[in-house]
């Protein structure tokens, strides 16, 4: 993906300079702590436990170089991707505390005139959002693997010639189908790309059809990284975090 190639090469020079302070690879979310005070959280990433080992090929990255842990946003293993990313947003999170806050998704519903009729596709259910577009009358089609909703033919069909708004999580990052879902999109749909594994960097999309980057920035430190720890997710990550966004429009 250009993406991978971009996150790399976007922090690169920072990732040389600091180091990894905590890692902390939790159930639900995956945590990084960075030497200059950065905090970044994605999600962890993996389909069928089967064995005690889900971190396959152990390295200790607490202590070294980030660019050591960074040089796996280039990874295969989806694991090693959920920490990379979880960096990637450490190393953002100076920037990423200057945004703007949208904490009832009021903001995003109007920058994408979500109403009456609106025709949403979503990648990965959001159940909160699900409530909105009813209240709203929107109509939406959903995919997500994990639930088994949705069949990829038929939805990318809807992507091209039916959608007028693509919502897309986030998790797409970490298992590479973030492109290969864009490409089939309408040339009219505007793609808002959202969820707390979201790095809020705007020259990562520049080549991509995304309009809008909708993320989660802890604000209390302590609490997301006990949060991480105990295996929870969104809603109580949520509670000490900042619903930000960023608008290419």
């Amino acid at each position: 993906m250009e993406l991978n190639n971009r996150f790399y090469n976007i922090f690169a020079e920072k990732a040389k300079q600091v180091k990894v302070e905590m890692l902390i690879l939790g159930l639900g979310y995956t945590a990084v702590t960075t030497s200059d005070s950065g905090i970044g959280i994605a999600y962890t990433y993996f389909e069928n436990k089967v064995t005690c080992t889900l971190n396959q090929n152990y390295c200790d990255y607490e202590g070294q170089p980030a660019i050591e842990l960074l040089e796996k946003i280039k990874s295969s293993d989806p694991i090693q991707r959920s920490m990379a990313l979880a960096l990637v947003n450490a190393l953002n999170y100076e920037n990423a505390l200057l945004l703007p806050q949208d904490p009832g998704n009021k903001i995003l519903f109007e920058k994408f005139a979500i109403g009456k009729g609106t025709k949403v596709a979503m990648v990965g259910f959001f159940g909160p959002l699900m409530k909105m577009f009813s209240e709203k009358g929107a109509e939406v089609e959903v995919k997500d693997e994990f639930r088994g909703l949705g069949k990829k033919g038929d939805f990318d069909e809807k992507l091209s010639n039916w959608a007028d708004v693509l919502f897309l999580t986030s998790t797409s990052l970490l298992n590479n189908t973030t492109e290969d879902i864009l490409q089939n999109v309408g040339k009219n749909v505007k793609t808002v790309m959202l969820g707390p594994s979201t790095p809020m960097v705007k020259e990562a999309f520049e080549h991509l059809p995304v309009l809008m980057l909708a993320g989660t920035v802890p604000a209390d430190k302590e609490k997301v990284l006990k949060a991480v720890r105990h295996g929870t997710g969104t809603p109580v990550i949520q509670k000490f975090s900042r619903k930000s966004f960023l608008s290419f429009f």
